[in-house]
């Protein structure tokens, strides 16, 4: 099983690690995740949630030279935000863009993104004139050798196609947190793949605990020997996601890398799509 893969001609990191809501611990668990081979960090410049400047020193202080990283940020509208906010709440859509990117590459240390992400739509039922202005503006920075990458978090199918079906850039990824009740987020997924977007989920554990309970689930970890986290994330690699890990334990990060190196069946990959049916 490959542990990259290339997306629109970027090679990116098949595992992410995930450091929302870690606070305080953001910069020792970030190292520990670098330490124990994670490659590819994913935060946000939403101090409510993410600690981006704790990500930052992490990175400072690993040793790691940027080009062996791949670092993915995200601009998150007011609505997601506290009084902590990274931009002029009062500024134009556009200059909020500029003013939190500026930010994002402070806090990292860093003069380029690999990946920058809208951190979700305004509304649940569409993409509004002030999402487009946000949207362009990355696309901007895009241009400009800012970010490799652009994407979008927390959309639904309605989001994606309008934004296939619009002026501005098209997404490279698209993060959501993957539900099995909806099939591992089985329309969104398939958006994905028909229009050469990588899927990045989230929650994989966390959102699933009930269902991963099974039988089912449980003979296959007799079969491979592996823990759960180890066969949800083989499983989510092998339908062609990416997954993320927020871990705060090294040992689990470590067996949570090791998802590569077994193989499922094509009947258990099957029996794991459909485990909550």
């Amino acid at each position: 099983m490959e542990r990259t893969r290339e997306v629109h001609g970027v090679t990116v990191p098949a595992f992410f690690y995930g450091t929302a809501w870690k606070e305080e611990r953001t910069e020792a668990l970030t190292r520990q995740a670098l330490e124990a081979g994670f490659t590819a960090i994913d935060t946000a410049n939403q101090r409510k949630h993410y600690f981006e400047a704790g990500v930052g020193d992490a990175l400072a202080h690993s040793g790691i030279p940027r080009e062996r990283l791949f670092l993915q940020t995200k601009f998150t509208h007011g609505r997601g935000q506290d009084h902590r906010m990274p931009y002029d709440p009062a500024a134009p859509p556009r200059k909020q863009v500029e003013q939190s990117f500026a930010s994002s590459l402070e806090h990292l240390r860093t003069d380029y993104l690999d990946s920058y992400v809208l951190h979700g739509p305004s509304l649940g039922d569409r993409v509004n004139d002030v999402d487009w202005e946000v949207w362009r503006a990355m696309g901007e920075l895009q241009r400009g050798k800012k970010t490799r990458l652009l994407g979008v978090s927390n959309v639904s199918l309605i989001h994606l196609q309008a934004l296939f079906d619009g002026d501005g850039p098209r997404p490279a990824f698209v993060q959501n947190r993957c539900y099995a009740r909806t099939g591992w987020d089985h329309e969104v997924r398939a958006f994905c793949r028909a229009n050469e977007v990588a899927y990045q989920g989230f929650s994989l554990l966390t959102a699933n605990a009930r269902e991963l309970k099974t039988p089912r689930i449980a003979r296959i970890a007799q079969r491979t020997g592996m823990t759960l986290p180890q066969i949800v994330f083989n499983f989510s690699v092998a339908v062609g996601m990416i997954p993320l890990t927020g871990s705060s334990s090294a040992a689990h990060l470590r067996e949570d890398l090791a998802c590569f190196d077994f193989t499922l069946g094509d009947d258990e990959i099957a029996a794991i799509e459909r485990v909550a049916f």
